[in-house]
């Protein structure tokens, strides 16, 4: 099994801000600021390299899912007359579910796919926490 170990610059200026001393409520304040920023950095770290690392849903979940909406939408389709208003309602509720399994799948990568989050916030935290 892979073992994580913290990022090494982040680590050393989580402790190097920790041992700050503040000597007013000012700075007290703005060394709490500091740490979270520290470690909400790390955080989005471990989460970008969980995302790296493939998909969270597991693969028999989604093909069990599929196989029942298909089992299901197909039994419908077995007792409705053969008409266009009832053909075009199943195709409009197949559409449906396919389209929300395709979003699930895709919020599953928010930094890729058509629903996409931006890096650029987090490479200005890191810019500034480089300085």
């Amino acid at each position: 099994m892979y073992k994580m170990t913290p990022p090494r610059g982040l680590d050393q200026l989580y402790v190097q801000t920790l041992a700050l001393r503040p000597k007013t409520d000012a700075q007290r304040a703005l060394q709490a600021q500091a740490l979270k920023v520290v470690g909400d950095t790390a955080q989005m770290r471990w989460l970008l390299f969980a995302q790296e690392r493939g998909t969270t849903i597991p693969t028999a979940l989604l093909v069990i899912l599929v196989v029942w909406l298909t089992l299901l939408l197909a039994s419908f389709g077995l007792f409705t007359p053969r008409n266009a208003t009832a053909l075009l309602s199943l195709a409009v509720c197949a559409l449906s579910v396919a389209s929300a399994i395709f979003l699930i799948l895709d919020l599953d990568h928010p930094f890729r796919g058509i629903i996409r989050l931006s890096g650029e916030p987090l490479g200005i935290a890191l810019e500034q926490l480089g300085q």
